[in-house]
């Protein structure tokens, strides 16, 4: 659902398919992360989706509940983009986080992969901040020509 819809506004907003596929997998692989590691008390707690497009810029970000034990992750998700950024290139970043996973068990929880792959295949930056009232916001900025 998520992807015939952003896709859906993409092509409305005259964003092109290449672009739009790019574009829909940011979407996707952040709205994966939130439902993985959002911590949902009740039915009305939800994930919000929101695209910003200006001129040459989407800003894709996804907003989650967190609890006060989910918090521990962020340390990880604020390693991971930082250790995405040390990198010249965003291929380098992903490569060796494919290296890193191949050698670890089938079972493993948390690869990490989502936020290389939307770096490097998305051409995005990737930051977060907890809101005021707990719940995470990831967003990911990507330019275009």
């Amino acid at each position: 659902m998520v992807n015939s819809t952003v896709e859906e506004f993409l092509h409305d907003s005259g964003i092109g398919a290449d672009e739009g596929f790019r574009l829909t997998m940011i979407a996707c692989e952040l709205v994966e992360n939130a439902i993985k590691y959002g911590h949902f008390q009740s039915e009305l707690e939800e994930i919000q989706l929101t695209l910003k497009l200006t001129e040459n810029t989407v800003t894709v970000q996804v907003r989650n509940p967190v609890s006060d034990t989910s918090r521990r992750d962020l340390r990880e998700l604020d390693r991971t983009i930082q250790w995405t950024r040390s990198f010249q290139d965003p291929f380098e970043a992903y490569v060796e986080r494919v290296k890193a996973i191949s050698g670890e068990p089938l079972e493993m929880s948390k690869s990490c992969l989502g936020i290389a792959r939307i770096a490097y295949e998305g051409r995005a930056a990737l930051d977060f901040y907890l809101d005021e009232d707990g719940s995470l916001s990831v967003s990911a900025v990507s330019t275009f020509a």
